[in-house]
């Protein structure tokens, strides 16, 4: 069962859309750290360590998601993440105290853990393999955005009524279930592989587990040089550079639009040479405009190098859902890439909130600008050294 053309541009613009729209309230929370302190009466760290946590719960959403999507298929269980992600939002706003946010913030985790691997399966099992580099970097770049609408609603939004209807506006996505019911068709792959025996799928799980850890480290080296880049950068606009809440968000819309445009130059990239050259060119560069990115001298050269910085980052990742669904067996594509990835966010959970307390006793350029540097070197070294599944087929025939 071969799907058209309609049918393939519904499946991606649901991943994207996804994916985008998870990613816009995650980063609510990045610009309103400052807020949420003040009124919830806690410190910054404090409001980084819910942003942890949202991450570390990410992998129990890869688990339940998932195996659901082995099981019933994507389109079922990505409808119901979306209700559940955009209800959370809804109920952030809501929020009287620093633990029911906590909380919330956990909640939303699970969601944000699951839609991944469920738009990621869905999309990029329904196009041709020639195109799945470029249809990868468009996917993943619905993370940057999200991003870019959130700096936008921020923009627009925050100035006159605060932090809490940004939440509220975190719930329109439930609207993508009605577009994914109605124009969103099951994926072929899955109809061929679905999964009907569970010994058989345990044991495809416990077969592949050496690919498993591989993918589990470079996941984790890949968390690390996003949320090191990303979640505490208009912190440190503010904090270190004196930037108002303007300046972050037009900053911040500026670095995502190089992100967006990285992350599809870099999977069309890695079309016509290969995942690994991508991924590690990005690095590369990631880590020679480190200086630009954190200790520029004025306003605009910082505000180019944020522009780089993410051009390359996202370059890098824009592979990462080929790169990862082509490693994957297909019996079990609904569960192994995502819950790969989202141990890989687990482990670097704690990220955020590390730059969080170093940035505060040191200073957050020192803090972000060693890190992000280290973990850029140390990736670069995992990919090369891992394996490549460029173009593998996910069908039988």
């Amino acid at each position: 069962m071969e799907l058209n053309r309609s049918n393939q541009r519904n499946a991606v613009m649901a991943g994207f859309l996804g994916w985008m729209l998870d990613a816009f309230d995650f980063f609510i929370v990045t610009l309103v750290i400052n807020d949420l302190a003040k009124a919830f009466g806690e410190t910054r760290t404090r409001i980084a360590f819910a942003s942890s946590m949202t991450l570390m719960m990410r992998p129990f959403g890869a688990i339940i998601f998932g195996v659901m999507a082995d099981r019933f298929g994507r389109k079922l269980p990505l409808m119901l993440n979306v209700i559940m992600y955009a209800s959370v939002s809804v109920a952030c706003a809501f929020a009287p105290n620093y633990t029911v946010f906590l909380v919330l913030r956990m909640i939303f985790g699970i969601a944000m853990g699951g839609e991944w691997g469920l738009g990621a399966s869905l999309a990029l099992e329904s196009v041709s393999p020639r195109y799945r580099g470029l249809i990868s970097g468009l996917l993943q770049e619905g993370y940057a955005a999200g991003a870019l609408l959130a700096s936008l609603v921020y923009r627009f939004v925050y100035p006159d009524f605060g932090w809490r209807p940004l939440f509220l506006i975190g719930g329109l996505p439930a609207l993508l279930a009605i577009f994914i019911r109605a124009k969103v068709k099951e994926s072929p792959a899955w109809h061929e592989h679905k999964t009907t025996d569970w010994a058989s799928y345990g044991r495809a799980i416990t077969s592949n587990w050496k690919r498993f850890a591989f993918l589990v480290l470079m996941m984790t080296m890949m968390n690390f040089i996003s949320h090191g880049t990303q979640d505490m950068y208009p912190t440190f606009l503010e904090q270190h550079r004196g930037f108002l809440p303007i300046e972050r968000a037009n900053t911040t819309m500026i670095a995502y639009l190089g992100a967006i445009i990285g992350g599809l130059a870099f999977g069309w990239y890695s079309d016509h040479t290969s995942r690994k050259r991508a991924m590690v060119t990005g690095l590369i560069c990631c880590f020679l405009f480190t200086p630009l990115w954190i200790a520029a001298p004025t306003a605009l050269w910082l505000t180019v190098g944020a522009f780089m910085m993410q051009f390359f980052v996202q370059g890098a990742w824009g592979q990462v859902p080929a790169h990862i669904n082509e490693l994957s067996p297909n019996a079990i594509r609904g569960f192994f890439p995502g819950f790969a990835y989202q141990l890989g966010v687990a482990a670097s959970s704690l990220f955020p909130y590390v730059q969080a307390v170093v940035g505060e006793r040191f200073s957050y350029a020192w803090s972000m600008g060693i890190l992000a540097a280290t973990v850029f070197a140390a990736g670069a070294i995992v990919i090369t050294l891992g394996p490549e599944a460029k173009g593998v087929s996910f069908r039988k025939h």
